[in-house]
């Protein structure tokens, strides 16, 4: 029998307030070898996510401390997030640093959310 009882989500709108610009590199033009910034390729406002502190000593170990959990609303064809793909957070103390996309996964409890796991650039 289903519950009638109502859930509610566990995101809502309030969440999503930091704004994150997803670019990639694009190759220069002219002799000299390199890239630069940027084709912007999606903006979108997220709820940004740091390591917890109960799970602190493992990412130290691994070296993990400084990723990131990025939760957007699915974007569906509109943009497909990857691998090669750069972002940047509008928030003070995250505007200095480049994130790359290191993993990309759909929510599991909400089907429009998608979660990105960013590392900083080096």
């Amino acid at each position: 029998m289903i519950s009638a009882t109502y859930k509610p989500p566990r995101l809502n709108n309030g969440d999503f307030r930091t704004k994150v610009e997803f670019y990639e590199y694009v190759p220069t033009d002219g002799p000299e070898a390199g890239e630069e910034v940027k084709n912007t390729l999606f903006v979108a406002f997220a709820k940004i996510d740091e390591v917890w502190m109960r799970d602190l000593e493992l990412a130290k170990y691994n070296g993990t401390v400084s990723d990131l959990t990025i939760s957007i609303r699915d974007p569906f064809k509109v943009y497909v997030p990857t691998n090669k793909h750069l972002l940047k957070i509008y928030a003070a103390g995250y505007e200095t640093t480049v994130y790359k996309i290191k993993e990309v996964q759909p929510a599991l409890q909400s089907r429009d959310i998608v979660k990105i796991i960013a590392e900083v650039k080096s």
